[in-house]
C-alpha cells in the first residue's frame, strides 16, 4: 500500500510539471487589433503607395503606343492611383452619427492587356516623408485571422496579403475572391503552418530596434496587398475601396526567470555601454 501511495504522488507531480510546462500553449488572450483604419488623418502613421505590373496604363516607357505618362511628367495618367475618399461600409459604421473623420482608400486601375495583372499596396511610414521606402507593419502576438473591408465592382479578380516570418520568409495569404458588388468583409485564417514561435531569444533581428513594449512579441509583419485580375476579365477601367484592416490576435505572453535580459532597453543600456569602455 506504501509503494501504490507514493506511485500515485509522483503521478500527480509529473502531472503538474506537464501542464505547467505546456500551459503557455492552452492560454491565449485574444484581442482585436486595428492596423490600418484608412482615415488618413493628420496624425496618420503610413502613407500606403502603390506599384503594379508592366500592362499598367502609364508604366512601360518602351511602349510607343503607349508612352509612359510618368516619364513625360504627367503624373495624373498614370496607373493605378490612390485616393481617400468619404466613404465607409454602412454595414461597419452606420451612418457615421457620431461625425467621424471615417475615409476609405481608393484604387483606380488601368490595363493594357488582359492577363494576370497585378496592382500592390503597401505602407511607408509617414514620418520619413515622400521619398520612403516600403515599410512592414509589426503584428504583435500570434495573429489568428486577417480581416478587412473591400468594395467590389463586380469584377472577377482577386486579392492577397503577404506577411514576412522572423526569418525573413515572406507567406502568401488568398483573401478572396471581390467579384461581388459593394463592400463586403473578408477574413482569412492564418495557417498554423506559418511560424508564430519564437527559437532564440533575445531575436537577433530586432532586438536592438524595438520598443520596449512590443519585446518578444512580433512574430509577424505585413508586407503588402496584392490584387490580381484574371484573363478573361476586363481591366479598361476599375476601382476598388479598402477599409479597416485588422488582426485577430493572441497576445499572451508568458513570463519566465530572466526575462528582463530580452528588453531592448536593457540589451542597449548593457551590451552598449560594455562595447564603448572595453573598446570592443
Amino acid at each position: 500500500m506504501k509503494h501504490s501511495g507514493f506511485r500515485v504522488i509522483c503521478l500527480l507531480i509529473l502531472a503538474g510539471t506537464t501542464l505547467a510546462a505546456f500551459g503557455d500553449d492552452s492560454t491565449v488572450n485574444l484581442e482585436s487589433k486595428v492596423l490600418e483604419s484608412f482615415d488618413n488623418k493628420d496624425d496618420a502613421t503610413y502613407v500606403w503607395k502603390k506599384d503594379a505590373s508592366r500592362y499598367a496604363v502609364g508604366k512601360d516607357p518602351a511602349d510607343k503606343e503607349n508612352p509612359s505618362f510618368a516619364s513625360l511628367g504627367i503624373e495624373d495618367d498614370f496607373f493605378p492611383k490612390l485616393n481617400y475618399f468619404e466613404i465607409w461600409p454602412l454595414a461597419l459604421f452606420r451612418n457615421n452619427r457620431e461625425g467621424a473623420e471615417l475615409r476609405s482608400l481608393g484604387i483606380w486601375g488601368k490595363f493594357k492587356r488582359m492577363g494576370y495583372n497585378w496592382i500592390d499596396v503597401y505602407p511607408t511610414l509617414k514620418s520619413e516623408g515622400e521619398d520612403a521606402g516600403p515599410y512592414e507593419i509589426p503584428i504583435p502576438g500570434r495573429v489568428r485571422y486577417l480581416d478587412m473591408w473591400v468594395w467590389g465592382s463586380n469584377l472577377n479578380y482577386y486579392m492577397e496579403a503577404y506577411l514576412r516570418d522572423e526569418q525573413g520568409v515572406i507567406h502568401t495569404l488568398y483573401l478572396g475572391n471581390i467579384g461581388y458588388q459593394g463592400w463586403k468583409n473578408l477574413r482569412v485564417l492564418v495557417p498554423t503552418s506559418i511560424p508564430q514561435r519564437r527559437r532564440i531569444i533575445p531575436d537577433p533581428t530586432t532586438a536592438n530596434t524595438l520598443s520596449t513594449q512590443d519585446k518578444n512579441s512580433i512574430y509577424l509583419k505585413f508586407v503588402k496587398f496584392r490584387i490580381w485580375t484574371t484573363p478573361r476579365e476586363e481591366i479598361a477601367n476599375f476601382y476598388i475601396y479598402l477599409d479597416q484592416f485588422k488582426v485577430l490576435t493572441d497576445t499572451f505572453e508568458s513570463l519566465y526567470d530572466g526575462d528582463e535580459m530580452t528588453d531592448p532597453d536593457w540589451i542597449r543600456e548593457n551590451w552598449e555601454t560594455t562595447s564603448q569602455a572595453s573598446g570592443n
